[in-house]
């Protein structure tokens, strides 16, 4: 069990510092919004984690690598990231901040409930997730046996490592609240929602032009980077 779980936390690290939408409006809600909030929200995250480990362990590998690569996925995803994007980009461009907007607020439950989705769709909508957890089970799946309770301790402790790693992330951008004046979170905001944007239309182009990405990831493949991509490869 324990050599389980020192195998796992180098994955739940690398798991954590994987730069996508997530990563961004995690360390967005906990400069904006405190640590209650930005927790709440990475909780929703995780729980689309494990929604797609569910469905990982219970389905056949040919029908989840099927699904995977499935443009229309690609495009969906992309799109419901892209008009999110700019629907945020527009309500930011249209408000009008004071210093009060941005000072600690006690957030109802009903708030908590709302980021706590937010959290968990924002993953969700990002297939590939499902391909990152996938790539872990047919990886490792076999070293551990296949027994449930090594893969429950396995991807658990890949998981509470990520959420520990996150749980830092959070304290540290956190510590930037005081130094947000409305312009500077304006900004801040508008940037989020410009990144958002820029990953929603990776995905939709991955959708349209799934032979053309690929080329494009053989290429890189055999470029000098090549051993790095191969590290990344063996950590999925």
């Amino acid at each position: 069990m324990l050599e389980d779980i020192i195998s796992a936390i180098p994955l739940g690290v690398f798991l954590a510092f994987m730069v996508g939408p997530v990563f961004f409006v995690l360390l967005e809600t906990a400069a904006l919004r405190g640590f209650r909030a930005a927790f709440t929200f990475d909780l929703g995250v995780i729980l689309a984690d494990v929604f797609f480990l569910c469905i990982a362990y219970f389905s056949t590998s040919q029908l989840l690598k099927s699904i995977k690569d499935d443009p229309a996925l690609f495009i969906f995803g992309g799109s419901v990231l892209v008009v999110y994007a700019v629907i945020s980009y527009l309500k930011v461009k249209k408000a009008t901040y004071t210093t009060a907007d941005f000072e600690a607020q006690k957030l109802k439950r009903k708030d908590y409930i709302s980021i706590f989705i937010k959290g968990f769709l924002l993953n969700f909508i990002n297939i590939g997730v499902l391909g990152f957890w996938l790539g872990l089970l047919i990886i490792f799946g076999p070293t551990l046996n296949m027994e449930p309770s090594r893969m429950l301790t396995f991807f658990s402790a890949i998981l509470i490592t990520y959420l520990a790693i996150d749980i830092l992330k959070i304290l540290l951008a956190k510590r930037l609240k005081n130094s947000l004046t409305p312009k500077r979170v304006v900004i801040v905001k508008k940037l989020i929602s410009l990144v958002l944007l820029i990953f929603g239309i990776i995905l939709v182009i991955r959708g349209l032009f799934p032979d053309d990405v690929k080329k494009i990831e053989t290429q890189f493949e055999k470029s000098p980077l090549a051993p790095i991509s191969a590290l990344n490869d063996k950590n999925h």
